[in-house]
């Protein structure tokens, strides 16, 4: 299915939905919102062969109060939406390349001002962002969800990017943050922030890594913090020819630098492992002088759209994740690390998450979506076109290592999955799963709700819109408590 058609043709509208239509009940008492953004191609792509992450950014929020939800879309309106728009075409080439963008938007001495803003959102000190890795956050109204501009927390932030998934210490409050590139295109900076629960800037701590990488993700621990530096690499004369930003080197190392969160660039400790991918985390903790990460990790390149340096194939068997745990002992005399497969064989989507209650501390679940192949698919009514399912959601015990899960239905496909907790107080594991889910036979999107203690019983409600709303790529949610969203 071409991503230029069908269920994922460009949605090219704004959307407001007073009372979106509810099968089942909402839970009482959740009350908040569920903000998303992700990509949609407000003009056709330079290069058919571009990465789907240099989308522009549209942000949509699913409004909860009182057992009614409302739904209200709207685009990032980002410099590069703006420009796009003044000109009525698309000037700007392959993802991250200034290099290839029309001149007169081209930016290369400040290519934070060409991002599409369009991966993830966070809350923070009263404030909502819309993040993406190239550049600093963007704030966006969370009532009317239209754009403020950038943020550099008072004048406290340097780096000129800003990660998408700054962590939140549930004890301190403190927003865990990182650029990487973080003086520029292709530089070896890495920027450490910590930010108190006011929005201040209180520690910056300026590192180098061991090679230039995507540096998605990361992880947190009560003590420490984790840098995954992996095979997708990049460099001056690569962006000057023009090319897509990242390519895949099989060839190179892992690494993961842990650093003390109160300590200075000199206290990094790189640890070395094999080649791999590791876009996104579940959880890590510190015990002892043992750091524990568990990820959903790739054995090669996941993304077909950036090229092998070495000109082999993207392999779509190899591109699946496992849920795999590392660990780290800090008291070692040489750079290695174990690695052990908590799941054999259970390939899962690595957009996962965990009860963020105990973000940074020891936790039994992980919350994630995968393909359950022994589940019916209605190929008649969903398509040919569509090429992978991801049908249902699982919760993983990463302590006796069992599953359970949700089934969506024979016509859907699962976006991310988060998890709410049923009260302030509950247990970990006690809440809901929410999410997207894209119904591919009815062509509309429908957010599903789900009790985790009871997966197997299937959705308590789906919220439905009347179309089919742009892809994300993350979605979070804050309640009433954490924001004011009108």
């Amino acid at each position: 299915m071409s991503q230029m058609s069908d269920f994922f043709a460009p949605q090219a509208f704004e959307a407001n939905v007073a009372e979106c239509p509810v099968e089942g009940k909402i839970p009482p008492g959740l009350n908040g919102a569920f903000v998303r953004v992700g990509g949609d191609w407000a003009y056709a792509p330079k290069h058919a062969d571009d990465s789907v992450f240099n989308q522009d950014g549209y942000v949509s929020r699913f409004r909860f109060r009182d057992g009614k939800v409302s739904y209200k879309g709207r685009w990032v309106e980002t410099e590069r939406y703006r420009n796009n728009r003044a000109a009525g075409r698309q000037l700007y080439g392959y993802y991250r390349n200034p290099y290839d963008c029309e001149p007169a938007v081209a930016h290369v001495a400040e290519p934070w001002r060409n991002t599409a803003a369009n991966t993830s959102v966070e809350v923070h000190a009263g404030r909502l962002f819309a993040l993406k890795e190239d550049a600093r956050p963007i704030e966006i109204d969370p009532i009317t969800l239209e754009t403020r501009g950038f943020h550099d927390f008072d004048g406290g932030y340097s780096s000129q990017t800003f990660t998408a998934h700054p962590k939140i210490d549930p004890v301190t409050g403190e927003m865990l943050t990182f650029g990487y590139e973080a003086t520029g295109l292709a530089s070896d900076d890495l920027f450490f922030y910590v930010i108190d629960r006011a929005g201040r800037v209180t520690r910056e701590t300026r590192l180098k890594v061991p090679y230039v990488s995507m540096i998605h993700d990361w992880a947190i621990t009560e003590k420490h913090v984790i840098f995954p530096v992996f095979g997708y690499v990049t460099d001056m004369e690569r962006l000057q020819a023009g090319k897509i930003h990242w390519t895949w080197d099989s060839t190179v190392p892992t690494w993961y630098g842990i650093l003390p969160r109160d300590g200075e660039a000199r206290d990094v400790r790189w640890f070395k492992g094999p080649n791999r991918a590791i876009v996104h985390t579940f959880n890590a903790r510190t015990v002892g002088d043992t750091v524990i990460l568990e990820a959903p990790i790739f054995e090669t390149n996941p993304f077909p759209f950036f090229p092998f340096a070495d000109g082999s194939k993207w392999d779509p068997v190899k591109s699946r994740s496992l849920i795999r745990r590392l660990t780290f002992d800090l008291n070692s005399k040489d750079d290695g690390c174990s690695e052990e497969v908590l799941f054999p064989g259970q390939a899962v989507v690595d957009l996962g998450r965990v009860d963020e209650r105990f973000m940074g501390r020891d936790t039994r679940y992980a919350y994630t979506s995968f393909n359950d192949d022994t589940k019916p698919l209605d190929r008649d009514r969903v398509g040919t076109g569509v090429r992978r399912i991801t049908n249902s959601y699982g919760i993983f015990d990463l302590k006796d290592r069992t599953m359970r899960s949700f089934f969506a239905g024979p016509t859907h496909a699962l976006q991310e999955v988060t998890f709410i907790p049923r009260h302030a107080g509950a247990d970990e594991g006690d809440g809901w799963l929410l999410g997207t889910a894209s119904n591919y036979a009815e062509m509309r999107t429908e957010l599903v709700i789900v009790d985790a203690l009871h997966p197997e019983d299937g959705a308590v409600a789906r919220v439905i819109l009347p179309f089919r709303s742009n892809v994300q790529v993350h979605g979070r949610w804050y309640g009433d408590d954490q924001l004011d969203f009108g």
